[in-house]
């Protein structure tokens, strides 16, 4: 009798190789997941429980190798248009050294957050102008650092202006800055943000004279959300204050517009808008709950028309990296594109993506421990894993989750939650429902997909004592080549 992983192995070569995936876990409604073909292969092994059991559950497995096509996209858009491009990969997507080290391999640099980071960073043996300090808090020893190795940072407010300058003086350094703006005026629309100089009321800090221990080297900035005609709007607006800059005496060569290029996480939008329809329909009591006790997912009854909240990652999006920065390149900036402009003016253009970096990075693989039914009759599994560990600032990660049987045997279709190992409540992994048509049970694996970018590490938690889940790098030759990232070591 085949077992489930000889039905995956059949299937893995059909022209939708993922679909074999989808006949044991389904939402519902369903959000079908994109799946990677290493992804399958990984799954697929016959020794595939052998080899990740010994690290416990959850285990996060990773494929560096994946980011060299979204690089390579990413760099062929910006060659192309003839413009100056330089990628740095956000670390605070996924805390794994294998990434920093496959960053560069591909000759890119690196976004650090912290101390950590950065130290972490150069002691994988990057030079220091491919790094970047873009720490929203700057402690003392973190500037200090920066200035010991001539670390470019970003530099947030008058106050840590200042802290930078005094400490340059006092160790006799020169700084290396690029100042951080916000407040963009976007049409009608002002693009607010409690980072960087607002670009109006801080004018004047365009004018600043030169300065021996400062060195301005650039601008920055980030904007929340994926609209790349706002990116124009901020483009053309540091240009403005590169020209400023530049006549004050500063020599400025780049424009760094920080990350947010945008990921598709599923493969059919009509599943995405449907859901949305569903889930307003459920809010409304038109039809069964969708979302565990309802939950609204930040929307009201009275928003449930307008679909998905401002608070929820978009994970179907018509357009992602390479065609988002050909949008952003190809745009009008007072007369000529934005690619003409930064050529006009000699300057580089810089990002800082993580997420989409890591698009088809990672997985995320958790044992289920048990089925119950709660006092309402509804079905809960328990995995051995918490919500922190696949989580965003996102409501919810709205991606089917895969699952992996541990038996052939036929078992009775089940309907329900995911629920977690923190003793609240609300801790459930996801708010939505699943099905199983061939049932689940004890010692299966859900597997979930696309994780590397944020969703592994940017929430984990140790509360209650659990381990960290264990890192693990799938190399060439697939579940046979695994090894712990360097962070475990």
């Amino acid at each position: 009798m085949p077992t489930p992983t000889d039905t995956i192995t059949e299937q893995a070569t059909s022209p939708d190789n993922d679909s074999s995936f989808d006949r044991y876990c389904r939402g519902v409604p369903p959000l079908s997941a994109r799946i990677e073909p290493w992804m399958v292969q990984f799954l697929s092994a016959a020794e595939f429980r052998q080899r990740i059991e010994p690290y416990g559950s959850p285990v996060n497995v990773l494929n560096p190798l994946r980011m060299v096509d979204n690089v390579a996209e990413l760099n062929q858009i910006a060659s192309e248009r003839q413009v100056d491009f330089r990628i740095f990969f956000a670390r605070k997507a996924n805390k794994c050294l294998s990434f920093v080290d496959q960053a560069h391999q591909l000759g890119i640099g690196v976004d650090t957050a912290s101390e950590i980071e950065l130290e972490q960073t150069l002691d994988r043996n990057l030079p220091p102008e491919d790094v970047i300090c873009t720490a929203a808090v700057k402690s003392e020893s973190l500037i200090r650092r920066c200035l010991e190795f001539g670390i470019c940072m970003a530099i947030d407010n008058h106050d840590e202006l200042e802290r930078v300058r005094s400490l340059a003086a006092t160790h006799q350094k020169q700084a290396i800055v690029a100042l951080r703006l916000s407040g963009f005026l976007h049409g009608t629309q002002r693009l607010e943000s409690r980072f960087g100089f607002d670009c109006e009321r801080d004018r004047d800090l365009s004018q600043i004279p030169v300065d021996d221990r400062i060195r301005i080297v650039g601008l920055h900035f980030h904007l929340d959300g994926y609209d790349p005609h706002q990116r124009v709007t901020a483009i053309g607006e540091s240009i403005r204050w590169i020209k400023c800059l530049r006549a004050a005496g500063h020599h400025p060569r780049f424009i760094d517009m920080g990350g947010g290029l945008p990921v598709c996480y599923l493969k059919h939008q009509e599943q995405w808008d449907h859901f949305w329809d569903r889930h307003a329909e459920s809010l409304r009591g038109r039809t069964d709950e969708v979302t565990y006790n309802r939950n609204p997912l930040s929307r009201s009854v009275h928003q449930a028309n307008v679909g998905p909240p401002q608070s929820m990652y978009p994970y179907y999006q018509r357009q992602t990296r390479a065609t988002w920065l050909a949008t952003v390149l190809d745009s009008n900036a007072g007369g000529q594109t934005v690619a003409q402009a930064l050529k006009e003016y000699g300057l580089q253009l810089r990002c800082e993506p993580g997420r989409s970096l890591l698009d088809g990075c990672g997985i995320t693989i958790a044992r289920i421990e048990f089925r119950k039914q709660d006092t309402r009759g509804r079905w809960l599994l328990g995995l051995s894993m918490n919500r922190t560990q696949c989580r965003t600032t996102s409501d919810d990660f709205l991606v089917d989750p895969l699952l992996i049987p541990s038996t052939s045997e036929t078992r009775p279709t089940v309907e329900g939650y995911l629920v977690g190992a923190y003793c609240m409540e609300s801790e459930l992994l996801s708010w939505r429902k699943f099905r199983f048509p061939s049932g689940v049970g004890t010692g299966d694996h859900l597997v979930f997909p696309n994780t590397a970018g944020y969703l592994m590490h940017f929430l984990e938690s140790r509360s209650h004592q659990f381990p960290l889940a264990k890192n693990l790098v799938n190399g060439a030759d697939g579940v046979a080549d695994l090894r712990l990232d360097d962070i475990d070591r």
